[in-house]
C-alpha cells in the first residue's frame, strides 16, 4: 500500500514537471513571436538617436523588444503598437525619424522630456495607423505641422506645454476621428479654425489655453458636442454665447481672460456643467437664474466683467463667495452687498 502511494506521488511529480516545462516552452515561444526584426531595429535606432539614456537600460539586442520598458506590442501580431517615453530629463535630442519605422504604431507618447528639442518631424506622417499622438512638456518648437491631417486614424492629439508657434492648421479639421485636441501652453497665434472638430459625430474635448489666439470663437462651435472647452488666456473677442445652451453635454467651460463681449442675460446653460469660468472679459447683462439649478456646478467665476443686477439665490449659489463676482459694474445681493434701487 505504501509502495503504491509512493508511485502515485512520483507520477504526480512527473506530470507537474512536464506541465511546467510545457508552460515555460509556450512562454518562450510566445516571447519569440512578440518581436519583429524591423521593430527591434527601429527601437534600437531610436535609443541611439536619444543618446542611449538610462531610461532605456532594458533595450538590449539580446532581449525581445516587446519586453522592453515603454514598449507595447499587439498580442495577436507581435508588432509594436505603443511607445510611451516620459519623465527623463537625460533625453537630449530631437524627435528621432526612426520612430516612423514602427509602422504598426498606434500610440506615441513623448511626455515630460524637457531636453527633447527641434520640430515635429514630417516622417511621423508615415504612421498611418496612429490614433494617439502626445508630445507634451518638452522643448519641441516650430509650427503645429499641417501633415498631421494625413493621420486619418488620429483620435487624440496632445501637443501641450511646448514652444510651438504659428497658426493652428485649418487642415486638422479634416480628421474624421479626431475627438480630443490639447494645444494649450504654447505660443500659437491667429484664429481658431472655423471647422475644427466639426467632423467628429460624438463628444469632443478642446484645450487651447495660454496662447496668443485672436479673432472670434467659430460660430460652428454651436453644433459641436463639447464636454470640455478651454479657450482661456488668449485674445479672443466677440460673442461666445453659441457654445452655451440647454441639452449640450458640456461639463467644463473656461473662457476666462479674453476680450469676449456679449450679454449673459437670457443665456441658457448646459445642465451638466461642473466648471464655468467667464472671468476677465467684457460680458454684460445679468447672471442667469438657472445657475442656481446646476446641481453639479463646483466652480463659477464671472468676476472682472460688466455684469449688473441682483444675484440668483438658492440651489448651489451658497457654494460661491464674493470672489466669484468681484469687479463687475453693479452686481448685488448675497454674498455681495445688498442691492440699491438703481441696481435693479
Amino acid at each position: 500500500m505504501a509502495a503504491s502511494s509512493q508511485q502515485s506521488s512520483q507520477h504526480l511529480l512527473v506530470l507537474l514537471l512536464l506541465l511546467l516545462s510545457c508552460l515555460a516552452g509556450a512562454a518562450t515561444a510566445g516571447s519569440t513571436m512578440q518581436c519583429h526584426d524591423e521593430d527591434q531595429a527601429a527601437l534600437l535606432a531610436i535609443n541611439s538617436a536619444l543618446g542611449s539614456p538610462y531610461h532605456f537600460a532594458s533595450w538590449t539586442p539580446d532581449t525581445f523588444c516587446c519586453d522592453w520598458y515603454d514598449v507595447d506590442c499587439d498580442n495577436a501580431t507581435g508588432r509594436v503598437v505603443g511607445l510611451s517615453v516620459f519623465g527623463d530629463a537625460n533625453v537630449t535630442a530631437a524627435i528621432p525619424d526612426a520612430i516612423a519605422n514602427l509602422t504598426g504604431l498606434r500610440t506615441l507618447v513623448l511626455r515630460h522630456l524637457p531636453g527633447l528639442t527641434g520640430g515635429i518631424p514630417e516622417s511621423l506622417a508615415q504612421l498611418s495607423g496612429l490614433s494617439q499622438l502626445t508630445i507634451s512638456y518638452t522643448g519641441v518648437s516650430g509650427p503645429v505641422p499641417a501633415f498631421l491631417s494625413q493621420l486619418a486614424e488620429l483620435a487624440l492629439l496632445d501637443l501641450s506645454f511646448n514652444s510651438l508657434s504659428g497658426a493652428i492648421p485649418a487642415s486638422l479639421a479634416d480628421l474624421p476621428a479626431l475627438a480630443s485636441i490639447d494645444l494649450s501652453r504654447n505660443r500659437l497665434e491667429g484664429p481658431v479654425p472655423a471647422l475644427l472638430l466639426s467632423k467628429c459625430p460624438g463628444q469632443v474635448e478642446l484645450w487651447l489655453s495660454h496662447n496668443n489666439l485672436s479673432g472670434a470663437i467659430p460660430a460652428g462651435f454651436a453644433a459641436i458636442n463639447f464636454t470640455h472647452l478651454d479657450l482661456s488666456r488668449n485674445s479672443l473677442s466677440g460673442d461666445a454665447s453659441a457654445v452655451l445652451g440647454r441639452g449640450k453635454p458640456l461639463q467644463h467651460l473656461d473662457l476666462s481672460r479674453n476680450d469676449l463681449r456679449f450679454s449673459l442675460t437670457g443665456a441658457e446653460l448646459p445642465e451638466q456643467l461642473t466648471y464655468l469660468d467667464l472671468s476677465h472679459n467684457a460680458i454684460r447683462g445679468r447672471v442667469p437664474a438657472q445657475v442656481a439649478d446646476l446641481a453639479g456646478l463646483q466652480l463659477f467665476n464671472v468676476s472682472y466683467n460688466k455684469l449688473c443686477g441682483v444675484l440668483p439665490t438658492g440651489g448651489v449659489m451658497e457654494r460661491f463667495d464674493a470672489y466669484s463676482y468681484q469687479h463687475n459694474k453693479c452686481l448685488c445681493g448675497s454674498p455681495l452687498p445688498a442691492c440699491h434701487r438703481y441696481m435693479l
